[in-house]
C-alpha cells in the first residue's frame, strides 16, 4: 500500500506521540508498504512554525528532513497533475493544506493515513 501521511500524523510520528492509532502504528511500521511525506505538509510545518504556532525542537529544514530519514519516509513533492486536479475536489473546507494532499491521494492512488474527519468527507482513500 502506498501511504501518504497526513501532516499532524508525521508530526505524532516523530514525536512517538499517543495520538497515532494502532492501525496507523501498524501500516506505518509495516515494511510491505510505502509511506511518504508530501512536500505540501513540509510547507504547513514551515508556515505554522514561522508563525510561531508550531513548536519543534530545531527549524523545520533542519527537522522534517531528519525525522524522514529516521523513519523512512520518502518525500513526495507536488505534481502538476494533483495541483491541477483541486478543480475537481468539492469544497468541504478551506484548509489548502488538506486539500492538496487530497489530491495527491486520488491522483497517485494512495491512502491517506489521518485522524482528519474533514479529509475523510472527500472521496480520498482514507485510514486511521
Amino acid at each position: 500500500m502506498k501511504i501518504l501521511l497526513d501532516t499532524c500524523t508525521f508530526l505524532w510520528i516523530a514525536a512517538g506521540a499517543p495520538q497515532l492509532s494502532a492501525t496507523a502504528k501498524h501500516l506505518f511500521r509495516d515494511p510491505g508498504n510505502e509511506v511518504f511525506l508530501s512536500s505540501i505538509s513540509a510547507w504547513e510545518i514551515s508556515i505554522k512554525y514561522g508563525l510561531g504556532r508550531l513548536p519543534l525542537p530545531d527549524e523545520p529544514r533542519i527537522f522534517v528532513p531528519e525525522q524522514r530519514k529516521a523513519h523512512e519516509i520518502e518525500m513526495m513533492s507536488l505534481g502538476e497533475d494533483a495541483a491541477l486536479h483541486l478543480g475537481k475536489l468539492p469544497v468541504l473546507h478551506n484548509d489548502p493544506f488538506d486539500r492538496m494532499l487530497v489530491c495527491q491521494s486520488i491522483v497517485h492512488g494512495m491512502t491517506i493515513l489521518t485522524p482528519d474527519l474533514l479529509i475523510t468527507a472527500y472521496p480520498a482513500k482514507t485510514i486511521w
